[in-house]
């Protein structure tokens, strides 16, 4: 499959995105880097930073959910996730785990979380505690580097890191089901300051996924076309 262009928004290229996911009709964003890492609420069609939380220096954030009126932040090698109150961006509480914090999202029941190994967890969305695993496949072959999740019906669909690659997975089985190509939508130029492709919300009015990347000048909303 390939990811079609359907148009073009403007998105912070000092963002390291990290987690991004749509509601409200505003974009929640996560990025990261020791010292720069932050918690965004964003203007989709602008890319104005609307609300914003600035974490330790010490930590490094990675993925981004929304539970009910909470959003849960992963971090990287911090091993601990902050709870946020939805609407003040207030910290909450946190959760600790005991691996690295990649992606994150909410099928509606459970929290879905990335690692960057070919494992996808489980967890109770309350507690956070794992209640499920399963290996992701791709030709009968273990698929690593998952990254930034978005969950959509009864898929997931993963980044893989330093690929411009999305896959989607049914996470019942763990088995790759498509593998979307979102190559060339940078310029040369663009690509020169930029780092890689993560970041997928899904726009359930539109039926589209807006899509960028650690550093991006662009934010794409696109279709994902056979």
């Amino acid at each position: 499959m390939r990811a079609k262009v359907l148009a073009t928004r403007p998105h912070d290229p000092q963002a390291f995105t990290q987690g991004l996911f749509l509601a409200d009709g505003v974009l929640f964003e996560s990025t990261g880097l020791n010292g720069e890492s932050t918690l965004r609420r964003v203007d989709p069609d602008t890319g104005a930073v609307l609300q914003r939380v600035d974490l330790p220096e010490t930590v490094f954030a990675e993925g981004l959910a929304r539970v009910g009126d909470r959003l849960i932040q992963l971090t990287w090698q911090n091993r601990v996730a902050y709870v946020y109150d939805r609407t003040t961006f207030r910290e909450i509480g946190r959760h600790a785990y005991d691996t690295e914090g990649w992606g994150l999202c909410h099928d509606g029941r459970r929290l879905v979380m990335s690692d960057g190994t070919s494992t996808l967890y489980f967890r109770n969305p309350a507690t956070f505690e794992v209640v499920g695993q399963v290996a992701v496949t791709l030709n009968g072959a273990p698929r690593d580097m998952l990254n930034e999740l978005e969950c959509v019906g009864n898929r997931v669909y993963a980044n893989v890191w330093q690929t411009d690659t999305i896959v989607r997975v049914d996470p019942a089985t763990g088995v790759v089901d498509a593998v979307i190509d979102a190559s060339g939508l940078l310029t040369p130029g663009e690509r020169a300051t930029a780092d890689v492709l993560n970041g997928i919300a899904w726009d359930p009015d539109a039926e589209t996924f807006l899509i960028t990347g650690k550093l991006w000048p662009k934010l794409f909303e696109v279709r994902f076309e056979p």
